[in-house]
This record gives C-alpha cells, structure tokens and sequence, in this order.
C-alpha cells in the first residue's frame, strides 16, 4: 500500500507558512469538500459527555466546536502548527460559551500530554501532506497518549474510486499554488502495523473529493 502514495512535496516550514496563508478561505474546503467525512468522524468517535479528546491539526474549528457541544462536561484539547488556524478556532470556540477547552501551538510529533491521558484522539487532513515516513511515529504518539480502550479516528484525503476523484491527485501533481498540498494516503494499514485493534475504514466522495475516514481502538493489551 505504501508504494501508491505518492511523495510529500511540503517541508514542515512550508506547512506553517501554507496554512497560515490560506487559513482565511479554509473554511471553503472544510465545508464543500470535506463536511461528509468531518462530520461521519465526529459521529464515529461516539463521543461521551465527560470524556477528555484531543483533537490534532484544528483546521478553523469547524469539527472541534461540534466537539465541543457534544462534551460539555469533559475537556477537550486541540493543537495546530499554525497559529491563524488556532486564532480562528478561538473565535469560533469562543461563540459557543464553552470553557471546557485548550488551544496550544505545538508540533504533533511531540504532544505536550502524559501516556494514556486521552479517551478519543481526532484528527483530520494531516497525514495527506506529510511524507509516510512520518506516519508510524506520529500515529504511535497519538497511541501513546490514549488510555486503553480509547479510540482514534482519522479523516484524510484518500485514493479516488471513480475517475472524478482524480482529478484532485493531477492537480496536486501539477502543484498549483492553490492547492493545500494534500495527496491520496491509506491510514488503515499503519494503525494496524502499531496495533490498534478493530480498525475500519469508510469512504467518502464529495464534489468529487476523496475522503476516507478510520476508526482504530487502542488494544487493551498495549502499553
């Protein structure tokens, strides 16, 4: 599976500058494109009031303020590399009158948190532009700082089924400087290399964007 994603074009400095740069249109992908799969996570996250999520790469906080209204109760923590994608998530966090929240500017390869600190980690659209080496180590962080028994979901962009679909994978072999950088990646096969037990899959297509969204639970018999 690792040989049909193709390379990452992005170093992690252009990351930061490419989404603190678009952050003010974000919201135009996150809702025509990407709405489907956002909210089909939150849904497969089977969030419980009380509960304490972490949710990595904010976005403008379209998913995490649904987090929020669905976990008045337990707290919930977001981190972003960009701090226009954390100032927007502050605005729209802030509408909601919830306090039940943390924001922190902070890289995901090393998470500010203590071992099995949370029940759900979240994460959506950040493994599409980052190289696959990087995908075992950030994806064992994330497992790290889950409690046994708790659950990832992720949401990315995926391989197309139909011929609509990739049109979004030409684009980003043309590199237009429009587009984020995202590519098609399969986020199954590396939760189940490190572990993480039941592990299902679902496919989306919206405006011809493909969308895949992962559930994997963390084995009661790691760590």
């Amino acid at each position: 599976m690792h040989h049909k994603i193709l390379k990452a074009r992005l170093t992690q400095e252009q990351i930061v500058r490419k989404y603190n740069r678009i952050a003010s249109v974000y919201d135009l992908f996150g809702i025509l494109m990407a709405s489907k799969a956002r909210l089909r996570a939150i849904d497969l996250a089977s969030i419980q009031n009380g509960e304490r999520i972490l949710e990595v790469a904010l976005g403008t906080g379209l998913s995490f303020v649904e987090i929020l209204k669905r976990n008045p109760l337990g707290q919930v923590e977001g981190i972003d590399v960009s701090m226009r994608m954390i100032e927007k998530t502050k605005r729209r966090a802030a509408r909601t009158g919830s306090r039940n929240y943390t924001l922190l500017l902070c890289d995901c390869r090393h998470l500010p948190f203590e071992d099995g600190t949370f029940d759900v980690v979240m994460n959506q659209y950040l493994l599409d532009i980052l190289p696959v080496e990087d995908f075992v180590p950030i994806l064992s962080e994330f497992k790290r700082v889950l409690k046994k028994g708790g659950r990832i979901v992720l949401a990315n962009t995926t391989k197309g089924e139909k011929w609509v679909n990739t049109i979004y994978e030409r684009l980003y072999k043309l590199k237009p400087p429009f587009v984020a950088g995202s590519r098609g990646v399969f986020a199954q096969p590396f939760l189940e290399e490190i572990g993480f037990k039941s592990v299902r899959r679902e496919f989306f297509s919206q405006l011809g964007f493909p969308s895949e969204v992962v559930l994997g639970i963390k084995g009661r018999d790691m760590w």
